[in-house]
């Protein structure tokens, strides 16, 4: 009778236990989903929030659309940063080769032809503090003309984006902090409205 006792009692303390480690496998399980899920989640964030794109994200039919021209994007501001110009034309071209299958030519009867023309770049006050200037702002601007000759369409636009630095930096000290910052918000939003919203 004791030992049917003890062996009924040992049978039991596995079932307990057996159930146990079926709950923490169980909880370990909808725990490590749910760390997957935030992962992804936050990784999607990320890279949505850094201009990230990929040929899912661009709205081109490849059917019609197959090369484009990109012309070079002169400066016509106020003020004229010789750098501004071609590297902002360069991150063009690489931009769409590298997130389009499209293939970049230099005739006149591509696709698509972009030009355009930097027309902004503004120094004003952003920020006083204990009445001096405490940070200024760089606005830096650009027109451009987006020609589909496949469809017989034109698109006239233009982007902009605020930089702001210390009012302690010269606008020459400053330009050489922002200009990377510049080149690729402006390409940012110049390839978002070309091709995701065409």
């Amino acid at each position: 009778m004791k030992e049917h006792y003890t062996e009924s009692l040992k049978n039991m303390t596995l079932m307990n236990n057996s159930k146990v480690e079926s709950q923490k496998s169980k909880f370990y399980l909808r725990t490590s989903r749910l760390s997957f899920i935030c992962f992804y989640f936050l990784l999607f964030t990320l890279f949505s929030s850094c201009g990230v794109y990929t040929f899912r994200d661009v709205s081109i039919d490849y059917s019609k659309i197959k090369t484009v021209k990109v012309g070079f994007i002169d400066n016509k501001a106020r003020y004229i940063n010789p750098q501004l110009s071609p590297k902002l034309t360069d991150a063009i071209k690489q931009k769409i080769n590298n997130y389009t299958k499209l293939t970049l030519v230099n005739s006149d009867d591509a696709s698509y032809i972009i030009t355009g023309y930097v027309n902004r770049y503004d120094v004003s006050l952003a920020a006083i503090s204990n009445n001096q200037s405490a940070a200024n702002r760089l606005t830096v601007g650009a027109a451009i003309t987006v020609v589909n000759t496949v469809d017989n369409k034109t698109d006239n636009f233009t982007v902009s984006k605020d930089f702001d630095f210390s009012a302690n930096l010269s606008l020459q000290q400053a330009e050489n902090t922002l200009l990377s910052d510049i080149i690729n918000q402006l390409t940012d939003q110049i390839f978002s409205h070309i091709f995701s919203n065409w």
